[in-house]
């Protein structure tokens, strides 16, 4: 069975940011089934295009999707150290999307990969570099690696583990 949520998931993520940036109190978790179940995801937010923060978890870390959503809405427009934090003078035009992460898969080869349908982990010791799937600009399994290793620090040459994943990406013009 599928779950399809009510309310947008994308919509939720932008209604906490808007909360913590008015110092109000931060939306009610959605009682659906949807939200009350566990699950990883990412909160991405764009501005003009380009990314402005983008934070996410791999594995559920809240007992609930709801709290995970609030959770990396929070940090991406807050806490990614790529980028300053969000101000409210700017939240109406950015863009906010959730992907909903399925569990990660290990695959032996690029071959199983694909940069469209799945996203990716690529870990060396203690080092571990994701990209989403489906990215623009990523055109290629091999960009997708090269991208996740950099993030990782994972030098050209060296060997690393592999996993994939899939998403369902909700962004503010989804609609159930």
């Amino acid at each position: 069975m599928k779950l399809i949520p009510h309310k947008n998931p994308a919509h939720l993520a932008k209604e906490v940011v808007l909360a913590a940036l008015r110092y109000s109190h931060l939306p009610d978790s959605p009682w659906e089934d949807f939200y009350l179940r566990q699950a990883a995801c990412f909160v991405s937010i764009k501005k003009d295009g380009s990314l402005r923060g983008c934070i996410g978890t791999l594995e559920p870390a809240e007992p609930s999707l709801a709290r995970e959503i609030i959770r990396n809405a929070q940090s991406a427009a807050f806490c990614d150290p790529r980028f300053e934090p969000v101000a409210l003078e700017e939240v109406e035009v950015l863009r906010f999307s959730v992907d909903v992460l399925s569990a990660a898969e290990q695959v032996d080869s690029h071959e199983q990969l694909d940069c469209k349908k799945y996203g990716v982990i690529v870990g060396c010791d203690y080092r571990r570099g994701v990209l989403l799937p489906d990215l623009d600009g990523v055109d290629s399994v091999e960009h997708q690696l090269e991208i996740a290793c950099q993030k990782a620090g994972i030098s050209p040459g060296e060997r690393f583990d592999l996993h994939r994943f899939t998403v369902v990406r909700y962004d503010e013009d989804w609609q159930p």
